[in-house]
């Protein structure tokens, strides 16, 4: 997992409640388990005007000229601002990982579904809760002359604005190392391979039995 860097990027409006992750990745493209390639169908019956299925080139699909994300002013973006309960529904992980292949690091919104919010950290997301009165203040902004960029700041837990005002938010501690380091699950669990080593040594000369 890369880690978390202090970035300035472009903010996707995403202006809708109760997002959930069928609509971020539909349910016929969670055959794969590769982590990748999920970009293109990201919020795919939005996106585009046809019906998206596997293995389907996406350049070539009828774009829906009404989603943001189509918009010229937010291709690039790195964080997506939304409504209340973003990331409800089912508890695919496939969702974290479509929105990070798509090259979002941050996700803003007053709320998330639980399982979503724990798996966004997991994958090297970071979903920002801010208040509803915040996220109407930067839907406001975002709909302005020209696209907003915002300035994110882990390590000061600070969102920056362009004219440099700081909005502060919180992260817990553990999960905060764990982004600022790059480290997943599995990477966590590497960190303490001597002791497990050691522990299965020692295992094997008790009970041999087990290794046979």
């Amino acid at each position: 997992m890369n880690p978390f860097k202090r970035f300035t990027g472009t903010v996707a409006p995403l202006d809708r409640s109760n997002v959930d992750t069928d609509a971020i990745i539909p349910k016929q493209f969670l055959k794969s388990i590769k982590r990748t390639g999920f970009g293109p169908n990201l919020f795919d019956e939005w996106r585009y005007l046809d019906r998206g299925e596997p293995g389907v080139e996406c350049s070539n699909r009828p774009l829906n000229p009404e989603f943001v994300l189509n918009a010229p002013r937010y291709q690039g973006a790195q964080i997506l601002l939304t409504r209340d309960n973003f990331g409800c529904g089912s508890s695919r992980e496939h969702a974290p990982w479509a929105l990070d292949d798509y090259g979002f690091r941050v996700i803003i919104a007053p709320g998330f579904a639980d399982i979503f919010f724990n798996n966004c950290f997991k994958n090297g997301l970071l979903p920002i809760v801010l208040s509803t009165e915040i996220v109407d203040r930067l839907f406001q902004q975002a709909a302005g002359e020209r696209a907003l960029e915002l300035t994110v700041d882990l390590q000061a837990q600070s969102i920056i604005l362009p004219n440099g005002e700081g909005i502060g938010f919180e992260v817990g501690e553990f999960r905060k190392h764990c982004l600022l380091n790059g480290l997943d699950d599995i990477e966590l669990t590497l960190q303490h391979v001597d002791a497990i080593k050691s522990y299965e040594a020692a295992r094997q000369q008790q009970a041999p039995w087990l290794f046979s």
